[in-house]
């Protein structure tokens, strides 16, 4: 009697766990996260690798949108219409949302609960999703073997390196840029002389037919030849190379930044956004992920699953960071709305 008591009991008691279980999940397919990102190729992997497994380990639909961009958190915000439940940022973008209180704080208890991410990862309303370079990109195709373009100096050179280029539509990066082509050392770019970064783009203006807004983009003026040269981020030419494009990169005067994730301010979803946070730090997936997209970041395991050879392709790799210049967040957060109103003005003259 007292076995079959307590086998009773063990069964009624793996049904309530049970019965709980798929309460939860019953409860859980009635969520669903809309997760903002660049867009792209880069969605497409997010997809297959974190959005699709945690739904089918969750219950939580994934909803993915583009693009990144601050003044949409912001309106958001402020008309109390919050359609995000977590969006990727850039450093400086973090800098000011926080300042203005655009984001939720973020409860690393549940995001971090072993405490694992280096503390450098996690700051109060944002945890850095991956490290990346903006670096010159261009076709291999255009130019003879042994004068391919190395550096900012050689992309405003259009003597030597002729053919249009491409930029992005923003000042960020591009100053940095042009203050490289004309002479500033790696370790004195900052803070900007606005004035003279202006001059040099000046310079340039005339052979770029377009200025790209996403990685999508800029990935799409190479692949069609419509451009020779553009600056990309790193990770977008890696597939590109894979499939034999005639494309390649330099790392000289790259930008080396960090990519954030952060829940708006108003947040339907906060705690599934952060439980999807979580999940993203798995270092199989994650090592699966820099494998087609290039982007390290800081989660815990991840570089041991990767073989040497590969590591040393990263931008993050010594030989390749030592050539780069770390992009100054605080200085963008304080200088942005001058420097973007004078180049919203520029690109009009």
């Amino acid at each position: 009697m007292v076995n079959l008591t307590r086998r009773a009991f063990g069964i009624g008691a793996a049904s309530v766990a049970l019965g709980a279980l798929s309460a939860r999940m019953a409860a859980a397919q009635d969520v669903t996260i809309v997760v903002n990102g660049s867009g792209g190729s880069l969605a497409e992997v997010l997809k297959k690798l974190f959005e699709d497994p945690f739904t089918e380990q969750t219950g939580i639909k994934v909803r993915a949108t583009a693009p990144v961009s601050l003044p949409k958190l912001k309106a958001m915000v402020e008309s109390g219409n919050v359609e995000w439940d977590l969006t990727e940022l850039n450093g400086d973008d973090v800098v000011l949302a926080t300042k203005e209180g655009w984001l939720e704080e973020i409860d690393y208890s549940i995001v971090d609960p072993e405490n694992e991410l280096p503390e450098m990862a996690k700051l109060p309303t944002a945890m850095v999703r991956a490290s990346y370079s903006t670096v010159l990109g261009f076709r291999t195709d255009r130019f003879p073997e042994d004068k391919q373009p190395s550096t900012w100096a050689d992309f405003w050179d259009v003597e030597n390196f002729p053919g249009p280029r491409s930029l992005e539509n923003s000042p960020k990066c591009n100053l940095e840029f042009a203050l490289l082509a004309d002479g500033v050392p790696l370790d004195e770019l900052y803070p900007l002389d606005v004035d003279r970064a202006f001059a040099k783009l000046d310079e340039i203006k005339d052979h770029i037919p377009v200025w790209w807004d996403n990685g999508a983009q800029h990935v799409q003026l190479l692949v069609d030849g419509e451009v020779n040269m553009t600056s990309c981020w790193n990770g977008r030419i890696t597939p590109l190379k894979s499939e034999g494009r005639p494309v390649e990169i330099s790392w000289a005067g790259g930008a080396l930044l960090l990519s954030y994730l952060g829940i708006p301010k108003g947040a339907k979803h906060p705690t599934e956004a952060m439980q999807f946070m979580k999940f993203r730090m798995d270092p199989v997936a994650s090592a699966e992920f820099v494998k087609v997209m290039p982007y390290p970041g800081f989660v815990p395991g991840m570089m041991e699953l990767l073989e040497p050879e590969f590591v040393a392709t990263l931008p993050t790799a010594p030989e390749n960071a030592e050539q780069q210049f770390a992009f100054n967040s605080s200085w963008w957060a304080e200088n942005l709305e001058e420097v973007q109103n004078r180049w919203n003005e520029w690109l009009l003259i």
